[in-house]
């Protein structure tokens, strides 16, 4: 099984399914590729259907956007217990995974993920506030409901494996001192995984000018 991927310091969505299976424990191949941004991916065609990262390669089968292969890892190992086993639960995980993937937008658009980008505050506007509260919100909720520490009790679920490029946001921005952000930030960023990550982004020479923002 073959994980296609991003350069680690900006790719957000190809962190969600990597940490997910990092934390998991699941063996599979790494493939880094670029972004090119100037050639508007063109490369990446060559292996999505639409261009984009990640893409899982599994058993010569493709398969590509982020929820998409998280809920195929789900069904393929199902001992991974990837979603809560409470059919309410479940349904709750889901709900926030699917917010996460399809929403958020103008805190994406604002505050790209950079796990190398010195930790500095930017103005923000209100579309951005809004995110950020609701955000807020799930983890709260989540953590009190749960009891943590991740957002469906102590075991790491596809939803936390969604959150977490937000908790470099949150960090790297400094937009949240909500205990709730705190707590669970501290939680995703001590993982070993996370730390792989991080150490293996600090290396990584290549910088992509539309997700550096300065303040």
């Amino acid at each position: 099984m073959k994980l296609i991927i991003g350069n680690k310091n900006y790719s957000s969505w190809s962190f969600r399914v990597w940490l997910t299976l990092k934390v998991l424990g699941i063996d599979f191949e790494e493939d880094l590729r670029t972004f090119d941004v100037e050639n508007e991916y063109a490369d990446f065609f060559e292996f999505a259907p639409h261009g984009k990262v990640p893409v899982l390669v599994d058993e010569g089968h493709t398969v590509w956007e982020t929820m998409a292969i998280l809920e195929y890892l789900a069904e393929k190992f199902p001992d991974a217990a990837l979603w809560p086993d409470d059919s309410l639960h479940r349904a709750e995980a889901r709900s926030i995974a699917n917010e996460m993937h399809a929403g958020f937008l103008a805190l994406r658009a604002a505050c790209p993920m950079n796990m190398r980008r010195k930790i500095e505050t930017i103005p923000i506007d209100r579309a951005v506030k809004k995110d950020i509260a609701r955000i807020e919100q799930i983890w709260d909720e989540c953590l009190k409901q749960h009891r943590g520490p991740f957002l469906f009790g102590k075991r790491f679920t596809i939803a936390d494996g969604m959150f977490a490029p937000i908790v470099n946001r949150f960090a790297i921005y400094e937009l949240s001192d909500h205990p709730a952000v705190k707590a669970y930030s501290e939680t995703l960023s001590t993982l070993p995984a996370w730390k792989s990550w991080a150490a293996d982004s600090a290396k990584e020479p290549w910088v992509v000018d539309i997700d550096e923002v300065y303040a």
